[in-house]
């Protein structure tokens, strides 16, 4: 038996007692958490958290000086994100420190600047786009929603019932909506002012319809299933036409985005073949009038162009 072959067994047999010895056999006696004999005590905290726990407050203090704390709160609960409002802008403000650091230590102060301005508008137009899709995501699964709603009562279920049976098994953002109405309404909340505030939240026509129809039905009784069938046609009939309207303003769209791209892109080659041909233009006062009238053209012609293609259904 050659040796290599000697020492490779012998390291083999040590890792398997290594491994009986710690997944197999029992551990020793280890010391129990405090935390976990008595759920009253708070664990033990770094300095890094309290740190991070402090400004948090300190954010938090100065929303609710400036009265931007419930607003800021309900632009998070649109966008679907779990995160407390103290501590997004605490990231956002940092990612902006970051950013402001970063560009003024490759390429100067101007571009410092801009990157530092650019990190809190991305966070708000993420929020944004986030709250969009959620919306939108939320009014194509409102059919089904309504049949499922429908099914239930029909099936002898109460109206509360039928809300938490879509809360179980609706895609999100669906069942967070409705598993929300369920819980507030657990708790005390009257069921209208659950429904409306999800309206609202959603930014939902549709589902503003929903809420009436629910009210009037708890007011003066009926067969809820038949008015859901009725609402849920409806808003069927709705989506089909918001889509072909969508799909004949995607042309349009696209067509926008290219006029108010190809100014740039004509600009950025013109600029690596030829620099001289506009140098032109930064060399006097006629040349900077020139560049301000086509860019006052461009930013009226790029709002003209997306009031024309923006349809509100």
């Amino acid at each position: 038996m050659s040796p290599a072959l000697l020492v490779l067994g012998l390291a083999a047999v040590a890792a398997a007692f290594l491994l009986l010895a710690l997944v197999v056999l029992p551990a020793g006696h280890r010391r129990v958490p405090l935390s976990r004999l008595d759920p009253s005590a708070a664990p033990p905290s770094s300095a890094l958290s309290g740190a991070g726990a402090a400004a948090g407050a300190a954010v938090e203090k100065a929303l609710a000086r400036r009265g931007r704390l419930a607003e800021g709160a309900a632009a998070l609960e649109r966008a679907g994100m779990t995160m407390r409002l103290p501590d997004f802008v605490l990231a956002v403000g940092l990612a902006t420190v970051a950013a402001g650091v970063l560009g003024f230590a490759l390429a100067g102060v101007v571009v410092g600047l801009l990157l530092a301005a650019a990190a809190p508008l991305g966070a708000k137009l993420l929020l944004k786009f986030r709250a969009s899709r959620r919306q939108a995501a939320f009014a194509d699964q409102l059919d089904d929603s309504l049949q499922l709603m429908a099914g239930s009562l029909r099936a002898g279920h109460s109206l509360l019932r039928a809300v938490d049976s879509v809360s179980q098994e609706a895609d999100t953002p669906t069942s967070e909506e409705f598993s929300r109405i369920v819980n507030e309404t657990r708790v005390g909340r009257d069921l209208n002012d659950a429904l409306d505030e999800v309206a609202a939240r959603m930014g939902s026509d549709d589902f503003v319809w929903v809420a009436q129809a629910i009210a009037i039905h708890r007011e003066v009784g009926g067969n809820l299933a038949e008015v859901l069938d009725a609402v849920s046609h409806t808003i069927r009939e709705r989506n089909a036409i918001r889509r072909q309207v969508k799909a004949l303003s995607a042309e349009g769209k696209l067509s926008a985005v290219v006029l108010m791209a190809l100014p740039f892109g004509v600009t950025g080659f013109i600029s690596l073949t030829n620099p001289a041909y506009l140098s032109r233009f930064t060399e006097s006062f006629m040349g900077y009038a020139m560049l301000a009238v086509a860019a006052f053209m461009l930013l009226v012609g790029g709002l003209w162009l997306r009031k024309t293609v923006r349809i509100q259904f």
